[in-house]
């Protein structure tokens, strides 16, 4: 059996814990010593770590978790098995490599936001985008199951009502404020999430009281206050359950030269308007990798 196929069973299994205890033995000689189920939280936690530790990840994603801790923040956003996700902007697929495999391992399933393709402005780039981000997740089915794309942007109907249990929100909501669109996104996801259903979010983290268009420190950074973030989402009908220092690195400075992308992964030495490829290499990296990656809020947000 290889490796992949091993996690996939060991995710399955843990599935089973949840529900079923172990059958006695057939015939002893001596009464045999109870057996205790695994409680459905461990097997859930086991479920979750053979999603992060799955084969099928690569060397680069997984050099990130000691960062942004993935079995963590999922334990604590409160994932559990049968649910159906929605991951917004899901970008590379850092998150859908972990949430695909659980989805599909755990009898739920798995939903991701994409170009807009009724918006006849989103570009033949993004169009493509689109269809490469399909291609790789369906060309793995025993891996990944079925991942359903959902048309998402600044102008896209609404996401379908009352479908989701669990909306993961990674580190997007800058862009949002900066595009003027935080509040639609944010209505979006209550409306979309069913009743009780968990909005999960990450964001690079401002300090309070940061003037939001300081050009250095403010959203154009892509840091946000974490205040203003939990405005966004009590606005839209959310309350905030819980928060978390799971993501914060309190060694992040904040008013790095080219933004929060000065820091690793992105690791830039040229702003970012100058485009993906542009590069300084006199530029002294040494300072911002050893910083790592930001300063991060971690919020569990609940829809009543």
């Amino acid at each position: 059996m290889s490796y992949t196929r091993l996690n996939i069973s060991v995710l399955a299994l843990a599935l089973a814990a949840c529900s079923k205890a172990p059958e006695p033995a057939v015939a002893a000689t001596e009464p045999a010593a109870p057996v205790a189920a695994a409680s459905p939280a461990v097997a859930n936690d086991a479920a979750i770590a053979a999603a992060v530790n799955g084969s099928w990840r690569s060397a680069d994603d997984r050099s990130r978790d000691a960062f942004r801790h993935p079995a963590e923040a999922l334990a604590f956003w409160g994932l559990a098995p049968g649910m159906t996700i929605l991951e917004v902007q899901p970008g590379s697929g850092w998150w859908t490599e972990i949430l695909a495999p659980y989805a599909h391992a755990t009898g739920g399933a798995f939903h991701a936001t994409a170009a807009d393709l009724d918006n006849p402005e989103v570009s033949d780039g993004a169009r493509a985008a689109r269809e490469q981000f399909a291609a790789r997740f369906a060309a793995s089915p025993d891996i990944y199951g079925t991942v359903n794309l959902v048309n998402f942007g600044a102008k896209s109907a609404p996401l379908p009502a009352a479908s989701f249990d669990f909306i993961l929100t990674a580190r997007s909501t800058h862009g949002w404020v900066n595009g003027g669109v935080a509040e639609k996104m944010f209505a979006d996801f209550h409306q979309a999430l069913k009743p009780g259903g968990i909005l999960a979010l990450e964001q690079h983290r401002a300090n309070e009281g940061t003037d939001p268009a300081d050009p250095v420190t403010g959203t154009s950074s892509g840091y946000v206050m974490q205040s203003a973030v939990v405005a966004l989402a009590e606005q839209a009908g959310f309350t905030l359950e819980a928060s978390s220092e799971i993501n914060a690195n309190p060694a992040d400075t904040k008013d790095h030269p080219f933004g929060v992308w000065t820091l690793p992964p992105s690791a830039r030495t040229r702003p970012y308007s100058e485009g993906a490829d542009a590069h300084d290499p006199a530029f002294d990296r040494s300072k911002y990798d050893a910083i790592g990656e930001s300063d991060r809020m971690t919020l569990k947000f609940r829809k009543n």
